[in-house]
């Protein structure tokens, strides 16, 4: 491409000759320049805003602050509100341990309201209507308490725990467990017309009638004191429970066990007879609290 550059008077002229690369490299010089000066006009109106208190300018910052603000508050909402569902979960499991609490509670022989309670178990409900949103400080007050009640949760659930395994513990030690299978009572406690000289006597234990051979169980678990020959009971075995109780069985064709030893509950100690002062086969069974005769048909009835 050729340029002809004509003086004013027309009198001299001039002829450029313009290439390829001279055209691209004056394009590149334009389009840097108009780079260069957008990039400092760019700066020069950001430093004017920033200094400047033109009110437009103000109110086109603050809007802009404004909506970023408004944008990061609506992410740590969405993260509390995410958070108040799983702190409304963790308070459901909280209620039915409260109802599982109860039911131990019953077991332990405890009323609910015995156990101590960080709050009071009151119903809720009711319709449903629009709240507001959960705030910062009120998850925190929220998590503070459920926080406590976890803590009083679990030590209300150590407390049932220990009073389950004692009684656990004491209820081996009770004898509760009938030395007997098929039970069959042929006379009770308390008095009585005595078989072999028929006055009114005190009966101080049970009979059960069974075959000579039968089976006798522990009542519950103790310490054997006595496995001898008596001129009453005949072959019988006394165990110490501990805390004064003493079971006594009576009559018995074998002994199983000896003095000193250390039996369990359901155990087997003996087989029936009818040795001693006695009519035919038969268990006579005793429970004794400090030496007094206790009526055994209570203890067994607590199954």
């Amino acid at each position: 491409m050729q340029i002809i550059v004509v003086s004013s008077d027309f009198r001299t002229k001039k002829s450029l000759n313009v290439g390829v690369p001279q055209v691209v490299g004056l394009t590149f010089v334009a389009l840097l320049a108009l780079g260069l000066t957008a990039t400092l006009a760019n700066y020069l109106s950001l430093k004017y805003a920033a200094t400047s208190n033109h009110p437009l300018i103000r109110s086109v910052l603050l809007a802009d602050q404004h909506a970023e603000a408004k944008e990061r508050q609506q992410q740590i909402q969405d993260n509390i509100n995410n958070l108040a569902v799983k702190l409304g979960e963790v308070q459901a499991h909280m209620m039915r341990l409260d109802g599982l609490g109860e039911k131990l509670a019953k077991v332990a022989g405890l009323k609910p309201a015995e156990l101590p309670s960080a709050t009071a178990n009151s119903g809720r409900g009711g319709a449903a209507t629009v709240g507001a949103p959960l705030s910062i400080d009120d998850f925190a007050k929220q998590l503070s308490e459920l926080n406590k009640n976890v803590d009083v949760k679990a030590d209300q659930l150590s407390v049932l725990e220990a009073l389950l395994v004692e009684g656990s513990a004491q209820r081996k030690f009770l004898p509760t467990l009938p030395p007997v299978e098929n039970i069959n009572y042929t006379s009770n406690f308390g008095y009585r017309i005595d078989p072999f000289t028929g006055h009114q006597t005190f009966h101080e234990g049970v009979d059960f009638a069974a075959e000579t051979g039968t089976a006798i169980n522990a009542a519950a678990s103790g310490k054997v004191i006595y496995a001898d020959t008596h001129p009453a009971y005949g072959k019988s075995i006394e165990i110490d429970h501990g805390n004064g109780l003493v079971t006594r069985y009576a009559h018995s064709s074998e002994l199983l066990v000896k003095e000193g030893d250390l039996v369990v509950r359901g155990q087997r100690i003996a087989r029936v007879g009818t040795t001693g002062r006695s009519t035919g086969p038969h268990l006579h069974f005793e429970v004794r609290l400090n030496g007094v005769a206790q009526n055994p048909g209570r203890f067994l009835a607590v199954q």
